[in-house]
């Protein structure tokens, strides 16, 4: 290796998915953190990687430290293996989008949290006909969104239909789907939780092409707080979550670990918002017209 200095050089690892170079979660996590980027003077790699097969997400070019200073992972697919190989390797490492209780640096948002305020939300409007199209559970923000809906119904002792429950994997397709199993069932809900609002617009289309209204028939929660969301006729009801800060904080952060400068590990858990727009209303608007769909 030349013996002249080098610039700071890491690699923010994203695993591929269907449409990811339009996901809304992605761009906003490489813009968090190309702006440290350029007031770090450092460069970060991406390296998309197979959600299918995690073994090429680490190869022998990404664990030179003479060439990588280290590494973010923009999300892990609830795979800690993979981010204790890098460690194991003396590579300074960041997670994002992953709260974990073993001593590995992340910043995150609290998603279970997050999805039972939703569900509070509907449940004072006087809703308990709560459905949800969940995203997907190989990842944690998923998984969390769909344990915080469930316990947020099982605190009030709601019991959630198993129909009631179906998985749109945060993609358009599969959410089209989920939402015509729900608005075709017999008891249909009044009120259901998305899991991202890409899949929350498919719901409110699906809902339009039926004859069923949002919100005087159907309330729709959200969750990204994604610019879409507020295009259409109805504005929508989301989470908003800090995605930029997130991309930012852990460029910023994994900088300062790799120089040696923050105590280990680094846990940062940052703030959603419940944003009220349009999509919500009482269930007595809900239930109006229902008996004319069953």
């Amino acid at each position: 290796m030349s013996s002249k200095k080098r610039k700071p050089t890491f690699v923010l690892v994203i695993p591929r998915f269907e449409d990811i170079f339009h996901s809304y979660y992605a761009g906003e996590i490489i813009r968090g953190v190309s702006l440290s980027a350029s007031r770090l003077n450092a460069d970060f790699l991406t390296h998309i990687t197979d959600r299918s097969n995690h073994h090429g997400w680490l190869d022998s070019s990404l664990m030179d430290k003479n060439y990588i200073d280290g590494i973010i992972f923009a999300d892990i697919d609830n795979d800690l293996g993979v981010v204790k190989k890098a460690l194991r390797w003396g590579m300074p490492c960041m997670v994002l989008n992953n709260i974990l209780d073993e001593p590995i640096n992340y910043v995150a948002v609290d998603n279970h949290t997050a999805a039972f305020g939703v569900v509070e939300h509907f449940m004072k409007l006087g809703h308990t006909q709560i459905a949800t199209v969940a995203g997907d559970i190989s990842t944690q923000a998923g998984l969390k969104r769909l344990e915080g809906y469930r316990e947020a119904l099982y605190s009030k002792d709601i019991h959630v239909a198993r129909s009631y429950v179906t998985f749109g994997d945060f993609l358009r397709t599969p959410a089209r789907v989920a939402a015509k199993k729900l608005l075709k069932l017999k008891n249909r809900p009044t009120a259901i939780f998305v899991a991202s609002d890409v899949m929350a617009l498919e719901v409110m289309d699906v809902a339009k092409s039926l004859g069923i209204r949002v919100p005087d028939e159907l309330s729709i929660v959200g969750f990204d707080d994604n610019p879409f969301s507020t295009t259409g006729p109805v504005k929508l009801t989301t989470v908003s979550q800090p995605l930029v800060e997130m991309g930012r904080l852990g460029a910023e952060s994994l900088f300062q670990i790799s120089r040696g400068k923050v105590k280990l590990p680094l846990k940062v858990v940052l703030p959603t918002k419940l944003v009220k727009r349009q999509s919500v209303s009482t269930v007595a608007g809900a239930n109006k017209l229902a008996s004319k769909f069953q």
